[in-house]
């Protein structure tokens, strides 16, 4: 039974999504963002939303508190949960412009791993096609459970790699499946490949090739209330522990457009098609149609975006590439609270496309 609660409260954890009851879901899509930022900020004392948006090469955001009321322009520290993803695979792709790795490599090439006929390559690890699960369940998951600690607290780089030697696979693109753990073997490949921490090797990249410098691996502190805890280099570090601010993630998105540093570029290539719209993102107008590096293609609305959740926070960073427009929304409150950044982002994203 414990065991059960505890995989239950896992499942929600990065990158969740949805927790709308249906008859809600039916009323949202006819909400206009204004509305839609009205209802989840509604008599919300806690409530600090900040809605970033680049057009016309012009970038700006707007700080909103409760009942959408407008509040002075200050920067926040937010966690940015899966958006993560996206900088794992960015320097992913550095290490594959430097000739380091090849994008199908398998991992056994770079990681101890007991001898296996197959192992997924970084291709179908970046992309969610290989057929790991979102997570496994290990037992400091119990402890973290009651404990309140993020649900992959305390889990190292060792056990991780542990876990994969026990898990067969077959030399398939599997059916898309939204994992946490395929993107921490990637992390752990990356460390293997620099001779660094995963902490130092992101923490440097950022600062370094990106120029962000407010965006970093989480160390619990910042001015808002209830950050993950993480121990230092945690196996699940590269599947969303980065925190940021609405101004490097502004600047982030700049980035991600303009295909600078030139290798961005490879992670918008469609490395996948997916096809896993479900009914529920369909009626949102929430597309994932296929796969590039972590980074989900929405080709109905033309639009390269990804989200992020915490146990209390979420976010949604997308843009169109050929109108050159963004939308960034961070977010101090949990992922299924009310209308989460996903919805409201891809809304505000949609609108603003001519």
């Amino acid at each position: 039974m414990i065991i059960g609660i505890a995989l239950a409260v896992v499942a929600v954890g990065v990158g969740g999504f949805f927790a709308f009851m249906t008859h809600q879901m039916n009323q949202i899509p006819k909400l206009s963002f204004e509305d839609m930022l009205a209802y989840v900020t509604k008599d919300n004392k806690k409530a600090i939303i900040v809605v970033g948006v680049i057009e016309s090469g012009e970038s700006s955001y707007t700080l909103y508190g409760e009942n959408g009321t407008m509040l002075p322009t200050t920067e926040h520290i937010y966690e940015i949960g899966s958006l993560t993803k996206t900088f794992t695979a960015s320097l992913l792709f550095k290490a594959i412009d430097e000739g380091k790795i090849h994008l199908d490599d398998p991992i056994d090439q770079y990681l101890d791993l007991p001898q296996k006929e197959y192992y997924p390559t970084i291709r179908r690890l970046v992309t969610h096609t290989s057929g790991y699960n979102g997570f496994y369940f290990e037992t400091q998951m119990i402890s973290n459970f009651f404990r309140g600690k993020n649900d992959f607290y305390g889990i190292p780089k060792a056990q991780l790699i542990e876990r994969i030697g026990k898990v067969s696979l077959q030399d398939k693109d599997y059916d898309y499946k939204y994992s946490n753990f395929g993107i921490a073997v990637v992390g752990a490949v990356l460390s293997e490949i620099y001779g660094e921490t995963y902490t130092s090797l992101m923490n440097e990249y950022i600062a370094a090739t990106l120029g962000l410098h407010n965006t970093r691996i989480s160390d619990g502190s910042g001015d808002l209330e209830h950050y993950w805890d993480w121990e230092k280099d945690d196996a699940y570090m590269p599947a969303g522990a980065l925190t940021s601010t609405i101004e490097d993630m502004l600047q982030y998105a700049q980035l991600q457009m303009n295909e600078t540093p030139k290798h961005l570029s490879g992670t918008h290539k469609v490395l996948a098609e997916v096809n896993a719209t479900s009914g529920n993102h369909a009626k949102m107008n929430i597309h994932m149609d296929s796969s590039g590096a972590a980074w989900i293609i929405d080709i109905h609305n033309h639009i390269i975006w990804h989200n992020g959740g915490t146990g209390n926070f979420n976010c949604y960073l997308g843009f169109d590439p050929n109108q050159k427009i963004a939308v960034v929304i961070l977010s101090n409150l949990a992922p299924n609270y009310r209308i989460p950044a996903t919805v409201m982002g891809i809304k505000l994203l949609t609108d603003m496309q001519r």
